[in-house]
């Protein structure tokens, strides 16, 4: 009895955050992930309203992150297909839809990866986000009217959706895959792009 109290009073670790099959991928993916993320960062000062350089140093920086992960995720899946949680954990597979969902200056490659990652959520190898995220994009990016409202655009200073298709019924779509309502999506995204406030 009193081994069996000493084990029960032992404090429970959680559980190994799931790795996948490929665990070297995973951790490329998490670090480029991190590096567009970086990047992003140190971009986001210049990306509030405001007339942008784009010769600026951390956009310049920006776009070779971009260029760079979308060149290496292009080598991965013509190898081995979609990076599936199975494959590289679920961190792996949401890293591997940020890369895409950065790759717009390849479409043909970022509707490609569209269908494959409608085919992992599926499959339950995505997460239904990513693949709302990355529909708006492409989207966004042909002209077309999104389904979700996920990408936003500065008008008159101010951050609004791009047009919406159905817009009425875009919280009972965001709703099914997880997302919350549209108009708190907003105040969170007009908060991150804020201009930093000038000092007195």
């Amino acid at each position: 009895m009193l081994f069996a109290l000493l084990v029960a009073a032992q404090p429970v670790a959680p559980p190994p955050r799931p790795v996948g099959a490929e665990p070297a991928l995973r951790r490329e993916l998490l670090a480029r992930a991190e590096r567009d993320q970086e990047a992003r960062t140190a971009a986001l000062p210049l990306l509030s309203g405001g007339p942008i350089d784009p010769e600026h140093p951390a956009l310049r920086r920006m776009a070779e992150v971009d260029t760079a992960n979308r060149a290496w995720l292009k080598g991965v899946v013509e190898r081995s297909g979609w990076p599936g949680a199975s494959q590289v954990g679920p961190d792996g597979a949401h890293a591997g839809w940020l890369l895409v969902q950065h790759a717009d200056a390849d479409r043909p490659f970022q509707k490609k990866c569209l269908e494959l990652l409608r085919a992992a959520v599926a499959a339950g190898e995505a997460d239904g986000k990513d693949l709302a995220y990355l529909t708006d994009r492409v989207l966004v990016g042909e002209g077309e009217k999104q389904v979700y409202g996920t990408q936003l655009a500065f008008t008159g200073g101010k951050l609004t959706p791009s047009p919406i298709v159905d817009e009425a019924g875009v919280d009972g779509r965001r709703k099914a895959v997880g997302l919350g309502p549209l108009a708190e999506y907003l105040e969170g995204a007009a908060r991150m792009y804020a201009p930093p406030a000038k000092k007195p």
